[in-house]
C-alpha cells in the first residue's frame, strides 16, 4: 500500500496551516514528521488530513492510487493515537483493546486472542482486568497504543504520543514502538518534534516548517546533510550554534576582529560571507586537529543534567552551547578555551543554504 498527498493545503482561521505538500509514504514504513519545538510546523493538521479529520482545501489525498480526499474517517481504515491518554474509564483495558474489535463484529475468542497477543507484546497482558484510572502513565499510553495497533489498521497515525511521559519511560517506549511497527506492513506516520525521538526511530523523516515541507530522506542521512539553516536547527537537540563569519584570500575572520589562517577545507569557498555551524557536541575542550578554531571565552552558565553538562560560553564575539559528557563543575565567568574542529563545522551561503557538511559524523547514541 502506498499514501501520496498531492499538492495539499489547508486554512483554517488560523492562517494557512498547511502549503502544498507533496510526500508519499510506502507500505510497511516507518515516516517521521518532524518540526521546531514552540514553533507550529503543521505536523497534526497533516495527520488529520490523513484520517480525514480535516479535509484539504487544495490538492488529493491518494491510498493505493485512489482518491480518498473526501472520504469519511470511518471508511479510511486509520488508527490515530494521540498525546493525550485517551481511553474509555468505565472499560477494563482489555475492553479498551478490543473495542475496535467488537464494533468490526469480530467473535468473543478471536477478540480474546488479539487483545491477548497485543497485550502481552506491549507488556500489560498483567493489566487487563483493571480500569484505566489504576494504570500509570506508561500503562495508560500502552493501552491506547495496543487499541490502535489491535484493529490491524493500514495506516497508524501517532501524534507525539510520547509527550506526556517523563524522559525514561519515553525512552523505553520510542525502542518498543519503532520494534513494534517494524513487525507489521502498516504505515506508520509519527510526528513529533523532538530530534533524538526521530533518530531512534529510524525510517524516513520529512521536515516541516509553518506548513512547508522543507526537506526529506532517511533521517541518518538528513541530520548528515541538512538542506539548509531551518533543516540543520529542527534536527538538532540541543540545537545547533550558528555564527556568521568572512572568508577572505587568506584568511577567516569571526566578529571583526578574530582572524584565523584559511584552511584548505575552506579553499574552494568563495571570498565572502558566510554562516557557520556546529554541534553543542562537537565542541571540544582539547584541539584534534591542527587547523582547528582556537576561542578563549568564558563560562556564562553550567547546567548538569543526568550525566551531562551542558555549558553556555561567550566573548565579546561570539556565544556557543558546548554538551559534554559526564559531570562538570565551572565557575560563573570562569576563563576557558574552545576549539572548533574545522572538519566537524557546517557552513551554509548567504541564502542560508548549505554548501558544506561535517566528516564523519556518527548518530547520537
Amino acid at each position: 500500500m502506498t499514501i501520496q498527498l498531492s499538492n495539499v493545503s489547508l486554512r483554517t482561521d488560523k492562517g494557512q496551516v498547511l502549503s502544498d505538500i507533496n510526500l508519499t509514504f510506502e507500505s510497511g514504513s516507518i515516516n517521521i514528521l518532524l518540526g521546531m519545538r514552540g514553533i507550529a510546523s503543521g505536523k497534526t493538521s497533516l495527520l488529520r488530513v490523513i484520517a480525514g479529520l480535516e479535509m484539504s482545501h487544495t490538492g488529493s489525498v491518494l491510498f493505493d492510487k485512489v482518491d480518498i480526499t473526501k472520504l469519511s474517517v470511518q471508511m479510511r481504515n486509520v488508527a490515530f493515537v494521540h498525546q493525550q491518554f485517551i481511553n474509555y474509564t468505565h472499560l477494563t483495558v482489555r475492553e479498551n483493546i478490543g473495542s475496535p474489535l467488537y464494533v468490526a463484529k469480530l467473535s468473543a475468542d478471536d477478540v480474546k486472542s488479539k487483545v491477548d497477543a497485543i497485550a502481552k507484546q506491549l507488556n500489560i497482558d498483567s493489566c487487563l482486568e483493571r480500569f484505566p484510572g489504576e494504570l500509570s502513565g506508561g500503562q495508560l499510553q500502552r493501552t491506547a497504543l495496543a487499541r490502535a495497533l489491535v484493529k490491524d489498521a493500514r495506516v497508524i497515525l501517532l501524534d507525539e504520543p510520547l509527550l506526556n511521559l517523563d524522559y525514561k519511560l519515553r525512552e523505553a517506549l520510542r525502542y518498543e514502538i519503532r520494534d513494534l511497527l517494524k513487525k507489521t506492513d502498516t504505515i506508520a506516520v509519527y510526528a513529533t518534534n523532538d530530534p533524538n525521538e526521530a533518530l531512534a526511530l529510524g525510517g524516513k523523516v520529512f521536515l516541516l516548517d509553518e506548513g512547508k515541507l522543507i526537506q526529506e530522506g532517511e533521517v541518518s542521512n538528513v541530520y548528515r546533510e541538512p538542506v539548509n539553516i531551518k533543516a540543520a536547527r529542527i534536527l538538532n537537540d540541543p540545537e545547533i550554534n550558528l555564527f556568521k563569519g568572512l572568508i577572505n584570500e587568506n584568511e577567516v575572520v569571526f566578529g571583526s576582529e578574530l582572524y584565523f589562517p584559511k584552511s584548505s577545507r575552506f579553499s574552494k569557498l568563495k571570498m565572502g560571507q558566510y554562516t557557520f555551524g556546529i554541534k553543542p557536541s562537537h565542541l571540544s575542550l582539547l584541539p584534534s586537529h591542527d587547523d582547528d578554531f582556537e576561542f578563549s571565552m568564558h563560562v556564562e552558565l553550567a547546567e548538569i543534567s543526568g550525566a551531562e553538562t551542558f555549558l553556555h560560553i561567550a566573548n565579546r564575539h561570539l556565544n556557543f552551547l558546548v554538551h559534554l559528557p559526564g559531570v562538570h563543575a565551572y565557575k560563573i565567568d570562569a576563563p576557558i578555551k574552545i576549539y572548533l574542529p574545522i572538519l566537524k563545522m557546517f557552513v551554509f551561503d548567504e541564502a542560508k543554504h548549505a554548501i558544506m557538511f561535517p566528516i564523519n559524523v556518527s548518530l547520537p547514541a
